[in-house]
């Protein structure tokens, strides 16, 4: 179970409530149908380098992660319909729409995923 999500570089909490697509249903439901995203909220995909938003009702923000939790790629505001791909993601976190502003996060920077 984890704790949160943290962004090292900036001491700023990305997630107070995150969850991890674990398992094959939840890793294919993922945020589909849901009407919104708390903004705390997250969800996090590993051995995921492609993201979907088909059949979602919102956009949602995209960090990419490295095998190194650094972030490589950042996906600003993803709208309901569409793909995206970073090439070697090891880990992909969903966030809600404008949560990559307000947490300023950046490419390269270093994201801890807390166990509590």
């Amino acid at each position: 179970m984890i704790d949160k999500i943290v962004d090292k570089n900036k001491d700023t909490v990305i997630s107070s409530s995150p969850k991890i697509a674990a398992g094959f249903f939840s890793r294919f439901l993922g945020l589909m149908f849901r009407r919104k995203m708390n903004q705390e909220e997250a969800l996090v995909f590993y051995r995921a380098p492609s993201i979907h938003t088909f059949f979602m009702f919102f956009p949602i923000d995209i960090v990419f992660l490295g095998r190194q939790m650094k972030v490589k790629r950042l996906v600003k505001s993803l709208r309901p319909w569409r793909a995206v791909i970073c090439k070697g993601a090891y880990a992909t976190l969903e966030l809600p729409a404008g949560r990559i502003d307000q947490t300023n996060i950046s490419v390269g920077d270093q994201i801890e995923i807390r166990e509590g």
